[in-house]
């Protein structure tokens, strides 16, 4: 079996169900920031040691902090995966940057499939007459 990659999350007090889907993904959560510090804002931050893959959670950061673990990522070469704090979202994200996949075994496509035929059958009733 693969090594699973190694990911820090920051933003969020609570991930929901965030850590059941990049499980499906093969990754995994070494590290979950809430990005509430004020340390988290210097140029100078470090991320944690062994970090493949950072998840920056958008709807729950503010712009110095997020700009902060991006210098961090760049410096240490590690991806970033910028989404809001949603299931949908993140598996969005995730078949963008081209992590989608990876382990799963091809279940991104048919769930990705699955969203867009939910979302052509609820158009008709979304015009107005």
């Amino acid at each position: 079996m693969d090594m699973a990659v190694s990911a820090v999350v920051v933003g969020a007090d609570r991930l929901g169900n965030i850590p059941d889907l990049l499980k499906g993904h093969n990754i995994a959560i070494t590290h979950h920031i809430s990005g509430r510090d004020p340390a988290h804002q210097k140029k100078t931050l470090q991320l944690p040691s062994g970090t493949e893959l950072l998840i920056l959670l958008t709807d729950f950061l503010g712009h110095n902090v997020m700009k902060a673990f991006r210098q961090a990522a760049q410096r240490s070469g590690v991806r970033v995966v910028a989404c809001r704090r949603s299931v949908c979202s993140m598996q969005q994200a995730l078949q963008n940057c081209g992590l989608c996949g990876a382990g799963a075994g091809g279940a991104c496509a048919r769930e990705a499939e699955e969203v867009s035929v939910k979302l052509v059958r609820g158009r008709p009733g979304a015009v107005r007459h």
